[in-house]
């Protein structure tokens, strides 16, 4: 009797420590999100403020055209493209299927417009017709995508066309969505399309295709200016989108979701929890001078410092960064400096442990003194 008694007792015991050691609800139940995955994403940081089996290998749709579109710009950077360079077009793109703008083969077409009908309209058309003229071939091109995936970090993608027509081999994740949105996000030439709603595409013979924004939240979400829809029967419906309220930008993606209303509302759902709940911190602005640095045997005898790049981070709103900044600079520096010429460090830690390392510059050139100029100085102070 007493050892049952005793049992009893320990029994209670552990089952009470057992209900103080529950976990605290887990940031994937914070938000009801109903698709097979999804994440919310920090543009500035990279950092994941929510998500939900981010990096489980998923075929993506159209989604897939993010990185197409990401080398387009790429090459359009590089010179290699103008709004004016003229693509000419194969039997191959224009018999693509799925969504489309009905490009004829064998004309020309401008760039610009077969950009524009990729980021507005998701065309598979205009997609091979952009792989083929800039890598030779759909094949040599899905060589570069899959390069460029593998530079960007994205180890849980593999692509086999530029379509995201579907192919068994095809598939990437979330968190990969994310990260080629967050690339494509920072061209200037990308939002240059991405937030029409409606235009048309004007072919070289004369008739029309109107072009109609895939992407609803353009026109109907707050601060949404970018995104990439995507939908088949064995991806659901998916949509990464990137939206900016008061310089802080967020990138939503959900795959699989049961219906195409629904991907809307769940990367809507996701917006409004980040948005509401955490805000960017500038740690470092480029814009502004950190330190006034000595210069010896210069023509000035002083020089603002700069950091080479800005840093944000993303807390919860109310709560402190908690960063560490250390700026690492000599006392005096000796002329000659050269504009951009990096003079030291700023180290960003948190508790000890090192976030990042920006270098520090100069953005002013600074001769050094002849001996004219000693001579002028010593003569002007005698």
């Amino acid at each position: 009797m007493k050892r049952f008694i005793a049992f009893s007792i320990m029994l209670c015991i552990l089952a009470t420590i057992c209900c103080i050691s529950l976990p605290v609800t887990s940031a994937d139940s914070a938000i009801d999100i109903t698709c097979k995955s999804a994440c919310l994403v920090d543009f500035s940081s990279g950092q994941i403020l929510f998500e939900k089996d981010s990096q489980t290998h998923l075929p993506v749709a159209s989604m897939v055209k993010m990185m197409t579109i990401l080398l387009t710009l790429e090459e359009f950077e590089k010179g290699n493209l103008t709004d004016e360079t003229l693509i000419s077009t194969t039997e191959n793109a224009s018999s693509m299927g799925g969504s489309q703008v009905f490009i004829d083969p064998y004309v020309e077409y401008s760039a610009k417009d077969m950009l524009k009908s990729v980021i507005m309209a998701s065309a598979n058309d205009a997609s091979v017709a952009l792989a083929e003229h800039i890598a030779g071939s759909e094949s040599s091109f899905v060589t570069k995508m899959n390069e460029k995936a593998k530079q960007l970090g994205m180890n849980d993608t593999n692509y086999v066309n530029c379509t995201g027509l579907p192919a068994p081999e095809q598939y990437s994740c979330a968190k990969d969505c994310a990260i080629v949105l967050k690339e494509v996000a920072k061209y200037d030439k990308y939002h240059e399309f991405s937030t029409i709603w409606m235009d048309e595409l004007v072919h070289p013979s004369g008739r029309k295709t109107e072009l109609v924004n895939t992407n609803r939240l353009v026109k109907y979400y707050d601060g949404c200016d970018g995104g990439k829809t995507g939908s088949t029967n064995e991806a659901g419906c998916c949509l990464s989108a990137t939206a900016k309220r008061n310089n802080f930008r967020l990138i939503s993606v959900v795959i699989g979701a049961k219906n195409s209303q629904t991907r809307f509302n769940e990367c809507s759902k996701l917006f409004n929890y980040g948005f509401a709940n955490f805000e960017s911190r500038t740690i470092i602005d480029s814009q502004k001078a950190i330190n006034n640095l000595t210069i010896n045997k210069g023509k000035t005898n002083s020089i603002e410092v700069f950091a080479n790049e800005d840093y944000s981070v993303t807390t919860r709103k109310g709560q402190e960064a908690e960063l560490d900044v250390d700026y690492q600079l000599p006392k005096i520096i000796n002329a000659p400096l050269k504009q951009g010429q990096i003079i030291g460090r700023a180290i960003i830690s948190k508790d000890g442990t090192l976030i990042k390392e920006i270098d520090l510059i100069v953005k002013d050139n600074v001769e050094a003194l002849s001996y004219k100029d000693c001579v002028d100085r010593i003569a002007t102070q005698w």
